[in-house]
């Protein structure tokens, strides 16, 4: 078997750089010798995503209108950060008491994960967020109309087989905290 190889970036200019979208036209060698000279590359911030549980064993959910797809979903509190300027953890924690008005008294980092790493540059970071409790209101951008949804711990998984929690993210962050919280006390 032919070792893996990476492709080599021979140019790369961004051909839109608005605040809400950013996208990289590259020129490439792939390892065949091949050049592709328009791989367009989303350049997407950082993602920080919390899985929050209230001492009621019930996790905290967001429902919000997404216009790519043009849905109302359930999915978890998540949010765009710069890591260079916030860390991960300080983000997930503003992104949760923002969406929902809930704080969490400890976050627990659970993994970093890509979110679309064909066209993508953003990671996801997870984050469990454990006895989260409603401190005040939400503080809501311009684009955001959400609805906070406490659903028990032992109904999400059929929520997930029933389509009803259906955004990846979301989906992965879920089983990460549902094996964490079988083995974790």
């Amino acid at each position: 078997m032919k070792e893996l190889q990476k492709w080599k970036q021979l140019r790369s200019r961004l051909v839109l750089d608005n605040q809400w979208c950013k996208v990289r036209q590259d020129e490439i060698q792939l390892p065949t010798g091949e050049i592709i000279d328009d791989f367009f590359v989303n350049v997407r911030p950082d993602i920080a995503l919390v899985v929050p549980v209230t001492p009621h064993q019930e996790i905290v959910f967001v429902r919000q209108y997404r216009h790519g797809i043009g849905e109302i979903l359930l999915e978890l509190p998540a949010g765009a950060f710069n890591p260079e300027t916030e860390k991960a953890e300080e983000a997930a924690a503003r992104e949760m008491t923002e969406e929902t008005g809930y704080h969490c008294q400890k976050l627990i980092k659970l993994a970093t994960l890509y979110d679309n790493p064909v066209k993508d540059t953003n990671t996801i970071h997870v984050f469990l967020g454990k006895d989260a409790e409603e401190l005040g209101p939400q503080i809501l951008d311009i684009t955001e109309q959400i609805e906070v949804v406490l659903i028990p711990i032992d109904a999400v998984l059929e929520k997930i087989i029933q389509g009803e929690i259906c955004v990846s993210g979301s989906v992965a962050a879920l089983f990460l905290a549902l094996n964490y919280l079988q083995i974790s006390p």
